[in-house]
């Protein structure tokens, strides 16, 4: 079996909202390294609340959370916003772009946050990451210069810079045509086969998600489905 990158385990989710109202119930499944699964259902299923929570940004539910083998529960925010740093790359429908920026800065900024390696190396791994993703002539241009598939890319190596464990996804293709959304799909299928890079992704669009190696399906707080399409 390969690498269990992350696993949750029996996790309910309640909100508060005057009474407690239980979104998620019994949640339970592993993702392996170079695994690339979506996350299906209809609105308010509990798709995204998931997302959050097994991303360390939610911590107020029951059950536990283990990233790269180790839980997640009682972990001081400092912890967790650490996790985040250094295993977890973020996409989102929105790219969330910093235009005073030029594309290359805003692809270094997480690396830089972490401060491990030296400013060159940062912007060595940031060229290296631009080219993988085929923009690398785009990195001295600032974000507003570029169209939203390029800006979506420059989102991706942003969410690529500290080689994280897992790629999690919020609708990353969600604002993109059709054209640009199969550019994403095939350079996330790259991801995963090329570099082994596990992903996540919540989407809507089921044209994405039945080309994945793995479709978990979701209504009213449980995973009523989950299908593999690996051998």
């Amino acid at each position: 079996m390969k690498d269990k990158i992350l696993e949750a385990v029996n996790i309910n989710k309640y909100f508060h909202d005057p009474v407690n109202i239980e979104v998620l119930k019994g949640i339970s499944f592993h993702l392996e390294r170079g695994e690339f699964a979506s996350i299906i259902g209809k609105s308010g299923c509990g798709k995204s609340t998931l997302l959050y929570i097994l991303s360390t940004m939610d911590t107020d539910f029951q059950g536990d959370l283990l990233i790269d083998n180790i839980s997640m529960r009682n972990k001081k925010e400092t912890e967790l916003a650490l996790v985040r740093n250094e295993k977890i790359g973020f996409v989102f429908q929105f790219h969330y772009l910093l235009n005073e920026f030029s594309v290359l800065r805003n692809v270094m900024l997480p690396c830089e946050k972490l401060g491990k390696i030296s400013l060159q190396e940062i912007e060595s791994k940031a060229y290296e990451k631009l080219k993988i993703l085929g923009i690398a002539d785009e990195a001295l241009k600032k974000p507003n210069q570029l169209s939203g598939g390029e800006k979506q890319r420059v989102a991706i190596a942003r969410a690529l810079i500290n080689d994280p464990l897992i790629i999690m996804g919020d609708e990353p293709t969600g604002n993109l045509d059709r054209k640009n959304a199969e550019v994403v799909f095939d350079i996330f299928a790259r991801l995963a086969t090329e570099y082994q890079q596990s992903l996540l992704i919540v989407t809507h669009d089921n044209d994405f998600a039945n080309k994945t190696h793995r479709i978990i399906e979701m209504e009213d707080g449980v995973i009523t489905s989950d299908k593999s399409r690996r051998c």
